[in-house]
């Protein structure tokens, strides 16, 4: 169980990235003064980039989750 509750929390971690990455695309053509710059956007999406990396990282070394075999002896 607690391995889905994982895998749709990185699924929505990294669609939230990719909401960001389009938000900072936007958020650079536009010439709206009072819109986020750019930056924070892209902030945003190196951060939870970044905490994506590490919960895979901890799930693969307390077993949560197991990378796929090697296809190679």
């Amino acid at each position: 169980m607690l391995n889905i509750i994982l895998k749709v929390l990185l699924v929505a971690l990294l669609l939230y990235v990719i909401v960001n990455l389009f938000r900072g695309l936007f958020s650079a053509f536009s010439n709206n003064p009072e819109r986020l710059p750019m930056s924070h956007y892209i902030g945003r999406r190196v951060l939870f980039s970044v905490v994506v990396i590490v919960l895979v990282i901890i799930a693969l070394s307390s077993g949560i989750i197991e990378p796929n075999p090697r296809p190679y002896p």
